[in-house]
Formats: C-alpha cells, structure tokens, sequence
C-alpha cells in the first residue's frame, strides 16, 4: 500500500480549510486516512499551520510520500530538514547531538523570520490605518472649510440683499419726501 501525506479539504466555499493526513494513495481525497497529522488554515497571514512533528518525521521515514503541498508544508515546518539530518546520523556523517544542534539552531532563525514578518505585517497594518485616518481628517477639513465658505457667502448675500432693500427703501423714502414738500 503506497502512503500519502496530503490535505484533506473542509471549510466551506472559498473558505478552504485542510486536515494534513496520511492515506492510502488510492483513497479519495477527502475520504478514508490512515492518520490525521495536523491541519493547515491558509486564509492567515502567515498561514497557520499545526503539525504533529514527530508523528510526520515518522511517517515520512517509514517511506510516504508527500505531495507538492505537503512537502512545501513539512519542509517550512522542518520535518524534511530534520528527516535529512537523521539521514546523515545514519551514514555517520555527524553525530546526533550535532545534528540536533544544526536543527535548532535552523529553527531559531526561521522563528526570527516568521516573527519578522508578522511584526511587519502589523506595522503596515498600522501605518496603513495612520494614512487612512489622516486622509479622513484631510477630508474632513476640506468639508469644513468648503461649509464656511458656503456659509460667508450666504451670509454676504444677505448682508447684500439687506443692504439693496435698505437702499432702495430710502431710494423710495427720498421720492415720497421730495414730493410731500
């Protein structure tokens, strides 16, 4: 029986969701799995991965095989690196404790690089909402300002008109005056 290590699709439409599993090859994708490994949610940013590592590292040494996913998986999690370390160990290439030393120090700086990215991902996220809300505020201050223009120049022309009827009442005043002498 050849052994697969492959996603299992859940979630709902356009929301995927997927069970990292070992299966027979011949199982449908979504059906019968020997072992449920971890599962990966790629609609994160980062992805979020949980993966059982040993029980893969295991599998993955007994001969299964990944697919195209699944090995990009594994390999961003480690678990291939780790099975070619014990590789070497095995030919006698280096001993276990430097293979471990290797591997941890491996894993130290792709933490740092996972916590780089989400660190920026969370300062663009905040300079992104600084611009936006600055641009509001510009926003904002045009409209005001277009409101007080509006306003002064109602407010001139009533003054205006104010001053037009003043006028034209001494303007008819001054007619009635004359006549009445």
């Amino acid at each position: 029986m050849a052994v697969k290590i492959r996603l299992a699709r859940h979630g709902k439409k356009g929301f995927a969701f997927y069970h990292i599993v070992a299966a027979d090859s011949r199982a449908p994708r979504d059906g019968k799995f020997i072992e449920k490994l971890g599962t990966y949610n790629p609609n994160t940013n980062p992805a979020t991965i949980d993966l059982n590592f040993e029980r893969a590292l295991d599998w993955l040494q007994k001969g299964a095989q990944p697919t195209d996913t699944c090995r990009a998986i594994l390999s961003y999690k480690g678990v291939l690196y780790k099975k070619h370390l014990l590789g070497g160990v095995a030919k006698g290439a280096f001993t276990e404790s430097d293979a471990e030393a290797k591997f941890n120090q491996w894993m130290n700086e792709k933490a740092g690089r996972i916590e780089a990215k989400t660190n920026k991902l969370a300062s663009d996220a905040k300079s992104a909402e600084k611009a936006r809300l600055a641009a509001e505020a510009k926003i904002k201050e045009d409209r005001a300002k277009a409101l007080e223009e509006k306003k002064a120049a109602a407010e001139a022309a009533a003054k205006e008109a104010e001053e037009a009827a003043a006028a034209a009442e001494t303007a008819e005043e001054a007619p009635a005056a004359e006549s009445a002498e």
